[in-house]
C-alpha cells in the first residue's frame, strides 16, 4: 500500500479520532475533525456494529497512520515485538517510538511526524554527530540527536524552535534547551505513551 497523500484530516474522520497528523493545527479551531468528526462519504442514517475482526483492523489501520508507516514495515515490527521479551503490544509501541523522526518530533523539533520525516530524509539531523537520513531508524539507549549546525536557520525548524520550551517531552527522552539537542535516557515504556491505542487488538490481527 503507497503512503497516503491526499487531506490527512480525512484519516482522522476516517477512524474517529484525532490523530494529530498535522502538529499544532490539531490543537486549534482550524482542526477539520473538530468541526466534522463524522466518517467521509455519504452519511448513512443507521450504523452497524463492527465485528471483532473489525475493531482489530481499524486499531492497526489507526496506529499506522498516526506513526505513518507502511503495512509491509508495520508486520516487520509485529514480528520483531514478538521475538522480543516481555508484552507483545508494549513491545510493538516501544519500538514504533524509537523511530527517529518520531524522536525528533517527540523532542519538540519539528511540529508533526511529517515533517520530521522530510526534514531527516533532506539530512536535516544528526545522531551521535553523524548524518542519518532514514526516517525509520530506531534509536537506542544514549543516542544523542540533534539538529545540523547548517539547518538551524531553516525555516521549519525555526517555526518549531518557537515553541519548543512549551513542548512537554516524554520521560525516556531529555532535551537541553540551550545546545538543542536531545538524548535518549532509557527505552520507552507502555506509560510513556498517552495516545488512546489498544494494543491488544493489533496483536490479535496479527495472530489470525
Amino acid at each position: 500500500m503507497a503512503r497516503h497523500h491526499g487531506p490527512v484530516c480525512r484519516l482522522c474522520r476516517r477512524e474517529g479520532a484525532k490523530l494529530l497528523l498535522k502538529g499544532q493545527r490539531c490543537y486549534t479551531a482550524k482542526c477539520a475533525f473538530e468541526r466534522r468528526p463524522d466518517p467521509p462519504g455519504k452519511p448513512t442514517r443507521f450504523r452497524r456494529k463492527r465485528s471483532d475482526y473489525a475493531e482489530q483492523l481499524r486499531e492497526k489501520q489507526k496506529v499506522r497512520r498516526v506513526y505513518s508507516v507502511l503495512e509491509r514495515q508495520f508486520r516487520k515490527y509485529v514480528e520483531m515485538a514478538v521475538r522480543a521479551q516481555g508484552v507483545t503490544g508494549e513491545n510493538l509501541l516501544s519500538i514504533l517510538e524509537r523511530r527517529l523522526d518520531n524522536v525528533v518530533h517527540r523532542l519538540g523539533l519539528t511540529e508533526s511526524r511529517k515533517q520530521a520525516r522530510q526534514l531527516i530524509t533532506h539530512g536535516h539531523f544528526l545522531v551521535n554527530g553523524r548524518k542519518v537520513t532514514i526516517p525509520a531508524f530506531l534509536v537506542s539507549v544514549d543516542d544523542s540527536i540533534e539538529i545540523a549546525p547548517k539547518s538551524v536557520s531553516i525555516v521549519q525548524i525555526q517555526n518549531a524552535l518557537a515553541k519548543v520550551a512549551s513542548a512537554v517531552i516524554p520521560g525516556w527522552l531529555e532535551r537541553d534547551l540551550e545546545t538543542l539537542k536531545g538524548r535518549v535516557v532509557r527505552l520507552p515504556e507502555r506509560g510513556d505513551i498517552d495516545a488512546d491505542i489498544r494494543e491488544s487488538l493489533i496483536v490479535e490481527y496479527y495472530s489470525r
